[in-house]
């Protein structure tokens, strides 16, 4: 079965034919080719493919494309002004060398951006909770934990 949805993406709002199987990982990097969208395990467990619904960090590789009907979505790839200045957290990531090969940063600086909206002045228990999600094999933890510290305040 396929249907058509609206939703906002990054800020625009966009319509998609979707199928009954499809996931939100899929319509994003298939139709949109928005491609900092990742597929890691494929299952939810590692966090590359991480984007915001509504201001929640979620996993889109589980995520049913129809349930994005009507709803925000945002992916690493809509925090940049169209000038193309970076987000404080994706400074702050480059600043303090919390980006590596850069597969598992998008996710990371997406779960990383629903807690600062949520909660601007994390403490850094609450930092590792809201990544503890997102699978990192290059930088260690510690630069991604006080790229977020550093970003913590940062308006956009």
């Amino acid at each position: 079965m396929k249907r058509t949805i609206e939703f906002e993406l990054n800020g625009q709002l966009v319509s998609a034919e979707v199928g009954g199987g499809q996931t939100l990982l899929e319509l994003l990097r298939q139709r949109f080719e928005l491609t900092g969208v990742k597929e890691g395990c494929g299952a939810g467990e590692c966090g590359a493919c991480t984007v915001i619904v509504d201001g929640r960090a979620l996993t889109a590789c589980i995520y049913p494309a129809m349930e994005a009907e009507g709803r925000s979505v945002t992916t690493i790839e809509g925090l940049a002004t169209a000038e193309g200045a970076l987000h404080p957290l994706q400074s702050a990531f480059v600043e303090h060398g919390a980006v590596q090969c850069g597969f598992c940063t998008p996710g990371n600086v997406l779960s990383a951006k629903a807690l600062l909206d949520q909660n601007p002045d994390p403490s850094e228990d609450e930092i590792r909770t809201a990544l503890e999600g997102n699978l990192c094999r290059c930088t260690g933890y510690q630069q991604i934990i006080e790229a977020v510290k550093a970003a913590a305040g940062r308006k956009p």
